[in-house]
């Protein structure tokens, strides 16, 4: 198994443990690397087309090591500091250091829903933080998990984008093309059924139910109360726009509708 499956499940620390798998071997694992969300939208598309594409942009290794890094970081709630990664990583690379750490902290929100804060622009000091706000650090309480919020973002993105609700049909097809299936451990997400079925709908960020008048029963997923108290639907196509690299002008109707939404929520 790679060795950064082993190392992200034993959390250790980068120098005491180096040569973490490279990300395009990490996404080949994911079946391909077919956008996930195409089913769903073209904006859904086009956030999980960016996850692929930093893949490819930045020193796989170095990206890699640098993400188990900040992982390890995220577990120990300590801050860093740019001079502590270029110390471990690159040492003799630090013209480097931008590019590998833009894509780092990419795929740190992407795949983990983990934001990397700086806090202090002249020390160059970062945190690191649930993204969008959420109060749940998304290692489900026990603490040793990989953060899996990055896929509570994602699907309370296409819940939001398909009209407030998601059959689950839908929401399996698209779970399916990047390598999650029922019953099927995956090394971040664990069980996905578990998973957004019961664990997030107990967190209060999904509601799981069964459709009005459905014969054979049939399922969909709307947002929970928690995700509609923490979360703005603004702030969820922000972070789509941001993803996606356009800006919230690409996608008049759904910024004028999310940000009429928040004026009569207010």
């Amino acid at each position: 198994m790679s060795e950064l499956r082993k190392a992200a499940e034993d959390l250790q620390d980068p120098r005491d443990s180096r040569g973490l798998m490279d990300v395009q071997q990490m996404e080949a694992e994911q079946e391909g690397g077919a956008s996930p969300w195409s089913s769903s939208s073209s904006v859904s598309s086009s956030y999980s087309a960016c996850a692929v594409s930093l893949l490819h942009d930045a020193q796989p290794s170095m990206v890699t090591d640098l993400v188990g890094f900040l992982l390890l970081k995220y577990h120990r709630k300590q801050p860093t500091t740019r001079a502590e990664m270029l110390s471990i990583f690159l040492r003799e690379y630090q013209h480097h250091f931008p590019a590998v750490f833009s894509q780092a902290s990419e795929y740190m929100q992407l795949v983990f829903g983990v934001d990397v804060k700086e806090v202090d622009p002249g020390g160059h000091w970062y945190v690191l933080v649930p993204t969008l706000g959420l109060t749940c650090d998304g290692m489900l309480g026990d603490g040793q998990s990989m953060p899996k919020n990055g896929l509570l973002v994602m699907l309370l993105c296409m819940i939001h984008l398909e009209g407030e609700r998601l059959p689950e049909e839908e929401v399996w097809g698209a779970l399916s093309k990047l390598g999650l299936r029922a019953g099927r451990e995956h090394f971040i997400y664990g069980e996905p059924r578990e998973l957004i079925t019961k664990a997030w709908v107990q967190e209060g960020y999904l509601e799981y139910r069964q459709v009005a008048n459905s014969d054979p029963a049939r399922f969909e997923f709307l947002w929970g109360p928690r995700a509609h108290a923490e979360i703005s639907k603004l702030q969820v196509l922000e972070h789509v726009h941001r993803a996606s690299r356009r800006g919230p002008s690409s996608f008049p109707s759904l910024s004028d509708e999310a940000a009429s939404d928040e004026e009569e929520e207010a």
